[in-house]
C-alpha cells in the first residue's frame, strides 16, 4: 500500500493543464462503436481501470479492437447489433458504466453469457435495471444473491413493449436502456416512476445517440420512446475532456486564491459537472471563457462564502465541494445527493468520517450533509502543529478530492492514493508536477 504526502502551494498558483478524456463519454462511445455497423475511430479516449475493463470485455466478446494508448485512440470494427461471440464470460470489474451498459447489451442480444464483477460492484445497485430487462423478455439465473452479480444471461424471449424503470439509485439504468435500445427492433417505451430528476448524464447519452445517427422521442417529462428499426452508424468521434477531473484543479484555484484554466473545457460542453463552476462562482470565484478553455480565479477578497446548494445534477463533485467548504466562511449545506451512499463507497459517511478526523463539525443528513468550517482549527494546521492521514475507501473521488486539502495545509497525507486509477491514473503525478509533493511524498506502508 502507498501514501502520498502533500506539500502545500507557496502563495497563489496559476494552473494551466489538460486533463484526460471523460470516463462517462469514453465508455458510452465504446458501447456505441460496438453497436455500430463498420469501423469507428474514437479520439481522446480516457485510459483508466474502468475503460480498460470495458475494452477487455469487448475483446472477450470477439470485437476487432485496436487500442493505442499513447495516441489516446481506439479503433473498433463491428457488425452492428450482432455480438461476435454469443457464449462468453464477461468481467465488469468495479465500473458502474461497464456493469450497467454491458449487461443491457448482452441481455438484449439474445445470447447466453455469464457476467461477473468485483466484490465492490456486487454491493452496488443493479436490481431496477435487471427487472426492466426481465420485462423486455431477458432470462437471468442468479448464482449468489438475486439481482446482483454474478449471474447468467440465458437468452431472451418475447417481452413487454413498455417498461417501468426507477432511477432513484442511478441514472445509468436509464442510459443503459436508451443506448442499447436499437437492439429491440420493434422499439419500446420507458416510463420513470421514481422521484429523482437528476438526468445530466442521460442528456449525454441522448446526445451521443444522435451523434451516432439514432434518435428517440420524449412523451412527457418521464417517458422515453425508443423508435423501431434504427441502426447506429460508425464514425470518428472526439471524446470531450473529463470535466469531473477538471473540477479538482478549478477547486485548487478557489482554495488558494490563484487561477486555473483547463484546456478545451467550455460552457457548451455536454457534461453536467460544468455546473460545479457556477457553484464556485456563487462562493466568490470569477470565470471567463477563453478560446482554449474556461479560466477561473479564486475570490478577490481571499475568502470563499459558505452556501446551500443542490448537487443532484453533479453529485460526483460532492467530495470536491466538501474539501472547498473547509476553507469557506460560514457553513456549506449540500443537498440532493442521498444516492451517493450507494456508489464506490458510502460517500456521505466517508466525507463525514474523514472531515471529523480533521477536527471539523459535520452533520450527516438524509439527502446530504452540512460542513461547518473552523478558522481557529485551520490556523493550527497552517502552523504545522498537526498532521492527518485521510482514508480513501478504495474510492477514486475520495482520494482526489481530499488531496485538495493538502494544497493549502501542511501535514496532509492520502492513504492508498492509486485507487484514482479508476478514472485518472496520473492524478498524483500531475500534483507532483505542480509542486504539491514533498520529497518523501510516495512512501511504502505496511497493511
Amino acid at each position: 500500500m502507498k501514501e502520498f504526502r502533500l506539500k502545500p502551494f507557496e502563495g497563489k498558483k496559476d494552473i494551466r493543464l489538460q486533463v484526460p478524456g471523460s470516463k462517462s463519454i469514453t465508455n458510452r462511445a465504446l458501447l456505441l462503436a460496438a453497436l455500430s455497423q463498420g469501423t469507428s475511430v474514437l479520439e481522446g479516449v480516457l485510459f483508466s481501470d474502468d475503460s480498460r475493463v470495458f475494452m477487455k470485455a469487448l475483446e472477450d466478446l470477439g470485437y476487432e479492437i485496436l487500442v493505442e494508448e499513447e495516441k489516446e485512440r481506439v479503433t473498433l470494427t463491428s457488425k452492428g447489433v450482432q455480438i461476435p461471440r454469443d457464449q462468453v464470460e464477461v468481467y465488469v470489474g468495479s465500473a458502474g458504466t461497464a456493469a450497467r451498459f454491458l449487461t443491457a447489451m448482452l441481455a438484449l442480444s439474445g445470447g447466453s453469457y455469464r457476467v461477473t464483477s468485483s466484490d465492490q460492484m456486487k454491493a452496488r445497485p443493479m436490481k431496477e435495471l435487471l427487472v426492466a430487462l426481465e420485462t423486455l423478455g431477458v432470462v437471468f439465473e442468479y448464482e449468489e444473491e438475486a439481482y446482483r452479480f454474478p449471474f447468467k444471461i440465458l437468452g431472451r424471449k418475447e417481452g413487454e413493449k413498455k417498461v417501468f424503470l426507477n432511477i432513484d439509485e442511478s441514472s445509468q439504468f436509464l442510459s443503459a436502456l436508451l443506448l442499447t435500445g436499437v437492439m429491440v427492433e420493434e422499439g419500446h417505451e420507458i416510463q420513470l416512476p421514481g422521484t429523482r430528476d437528476a438526468r445530466a448524464y442521460v442528456e449525454i447519452s441522448m446526445k451521443m445517440m444522435k451523434d451516432f445517427s439514432c434518435s428517440m422521442e420524449m412523451r412527457g417529462p418521464d417517458t422515453y420512446r425508443i423508435l423501431p428499426d434504427q441502426a447506429y452508424e460508425a464514425r470518428t468521434y472526439q471524446v470531450e475532456p473529463d470535466v469531473s477531473a477538471a473540477c479538482y484543479f478549478y477547486a485548487m484555484a478557489a482554495i488558494n486564491g490563484g487561477s486555473a484554466k483547463v484546456a478545451h473545457v467550455h460552457w457548451d460542453g455536454s457534461q453536467g459537472d460544468l455546473a460545479f463552476l457556477h457553484v464556485l462562482e456563487d462562493m466568490g470565484c470569477e470565470t471567463k471563457e477563453e478560446e482554449d478553455g474556461i479560466l477561473l480565479w479564486g475570490p478577490k477578497r481571499g475568502k470563499l462564502k459558505g452556501l446551500q446548494v443542490n448537487l443532484s445534477n453533479c453529485s460526483d463533485q460532492t467530495m470536491t465541494l466538501a474539501a472547498v467548504a473547509v476553507f469557506a466562511q460560514g457553513p456549506t449545506k449540500i443537498r440532493g445527493v442521498g444516492h451517493i451512499r450507494r456508489q464506490e463507497s458510502n460517500r456521505i459517511l466517508a466525507i463525514v468520517t474523514e472531515l471529523k478526523r480533521f477536527g471539523l463539525k459535520v452533520e450527516e443528513e438524509e439527502d446530504g450533509l452540512t460542513i461547518y468550517p473552523d478558522e481557529n482549527l485551520l490556523e493550527t494546521y497552517q502552523r504545522g502543529d498537526r498532521q492527518v492521514t485521510f482514508e480513501t475507501y478504495e474510492d477514486h473521488r475520495m482520494a482526489m478530492s481530499f488531496a485538495l486539502l493538502g494544497t493549502a495545509l501542511p501535514g496532509v497525507t492520502i492513504h492508498n492514493p492509486m485507487c484514482c486509477r479508476k478514472t485518472f491514473e496520473k492524478y498524483f503525478q500531475v500534483l507532483t508536477n505542480l509542486g504539491l509533493s514533498s520529497k518523501i511524498n510516495v512512501i511504502d506502508t505496511q497493511d
